[in-house]
């Protein structure tokens, strides 16, 4: 038995899925889906994403739509494959019911939340921002309407309030294979019958502004703390002091008494950190990036910067 599937998907967290149907002898990839190339941070110089690199390794077929649903010749090419499935994985793209229909079996999506919670993208980020202890990951049937489909297979991960951003997407990156071929295989011989969801208890992730991105210690220590590992690495969080952007990649706890001081004040400056003033307590800025200079301890830019006790900073 061998199952044949087009996989679509973009960033790096679809690698250990993709790679383990590539080596898997059960299943048979076809083609690989991927977003344009895109010009990299520094440089500005045209970049393959790393599952690119990875099908063109194994002599798989890429294709890069810049919009699959309006792509006529693109959708009668994936016609041509005569695939089982498609599996979609951060793939960045809505897919039409046109190219849904194609596959013999279904279109089947990883989701990393445990739906019906945190519809829509980037549902890692929300699940942090909202302090959440529990997540997982989902796969399900695509339909039209907006990850609602039928769910197929979910996993729960655990002590998610002690992680960041980073460390959460390894974790499902990690373990979102073991799912996608558990559900393949249930589907394709008939053992896994996918469930509806509870519509009455979904819940949908919001697009981040611009001014989300910004520190304000009027606001809950444990709100700005989740703040900065919800966006660590991707449209991360800043301050500004001395009028320069001051990116917050790493924060704290702390215990700090902190009565006579107004939010946004520097506490202490120590080589565990600066402790902050906030709405409720302080909070300890571990690791920074200040504008034009690499990541570094936040220790370390104090003794640049001149910060001291007293100081304000803030947006």
């Amino acid at each position: 038995m061998t199952i044949s599937l087009i996989f679509f998907a973009s960033p790096d967290i679809a690698l250990p899925s993709f790679e383990k149907l590539i080596n898997s002898p059960d299943f048979e990839v076809k083609a690989l889906v991927t977003q344009p190339p895109k010009p990299a941070k520094r440089g500005k110089k045209i970049q393959d994403s790393n599952v690119k690199k990875l099908a063109i390794a194994h002599g798989i077929d890429v294709l890069e739509p810049v919009k699959i649903a309006k792509d006529q010749a693109m959708i009668e090419k994936l016609k041509s494959y005569s695939v089982d499935f498609f599996v979609t994985f951060a793939f960045g793209q809505i897919l039409s019911a046109e190219v849904l229909a194609i596959p013999r079996f279904q279109t089947i999506n990883l989701h990393a939340s445990l739906l019906p919670k945190y519809r829509g993208a980037n549902p890692i980020c929300a699940a942090l921002l909202s302090g959440d202890s529990v997540t997982g990951i989902s796969t399900m049937v695509t339909v039209l309407e907006l990850d609602a489909g039928d769910v197929c297979l979910t996993e729960r991960i655990l002590d998610v309030d002690k992680m960041d951003f980073p460390s959460l997407s390894s974790e499902i990156a990690q373990r979102a294979p073991e799912l996608i071929v558990k559900t393949l295989h249930g589907l394709y011989e008939g053992t896994l019958k996918p469930l509806p969801q509870k519509a009455d208890e979904a819940t949908f992730t919001c697009k981040l502004k611009k001014e989300d991105k910004e520190l304000h210690f009027e606001n809950p220590v444990n709100a700005l703390h989740n703040k900065v590992r919800a966006l660590c690495e991707v449209n991360t969080c800043h301050f500004l002091f001395n009028g320069k952007i001051i990116k917050v990649l790493k924060t704290n706890f702390c215990d700090f008494e902190c009565k006579n001081f107004r939010p946004g004040e520097v506490i202490s400056v120590g080589k565990q950190g600066i402790a902050v003033k906030c709405a409720d307590g302080a909070l300890l800025i571990e690791k920074v990036k200040p504008e034009g200079k690499p990541e570094m301890p936040a220790y370390a830019w104090s003794l640049g910067s001149k910060i001291k006790t007293g100081d304000i900073i803030g947006c």
